[in-house]
């Protein structure tokens, strides 16, 4: 990943997350030739979400977003998919932290019930 706004961003992301669920597990997946790296997911009782750098954005995708409530209306993505939500950051977007840590643990209660 090139370190530009772009792994700024995902850092931030990650301890939001961390912030959020302090027992969070995080793991590489789906690493492939174009991608070494793998795309981090997040899970606690069940995936949370995915963090994935694209080139004009990062995605941040809850596996089961369409059952959260999102008062903070921070889905801006994949809104017609079935059971999942996104949301695209580009370069220079505001991401509301308040909004965003509500979401995660919004998510990890859905886990867990």
């Amino acid at each position: 990943m090139t370190a530009d706004w772009r792994a700024e961003t995902v850092d931030r992301v990650r301890a939001l997350i961390v912030k959020a669920e302090p027992g969070v597990a995080e793991e590489a997946k789906w690493r492939k030739a174009s991608n070494p790296d793998g795309v981090p997911t997040f899970s606690h009782s069940g995936l949370i979400c995915t963090v994935e750098t694209y080139k004009d954005k990062v995605k941040i995708t809850f596996a089961r977003g369409a059952s959260l409530a999102d008062p903070g209306g921070l889905f801006n993505a994949s809104l017609d998919a079935g059971k999942r939500r996104a949301i695209d950051i580009r370069d220079g977007d505001d991401l509301d932290e308040d909004a965003f840590l509500a979401l995660v643990r919004e998510a990890v209660a859905l886990n867990e019930s």
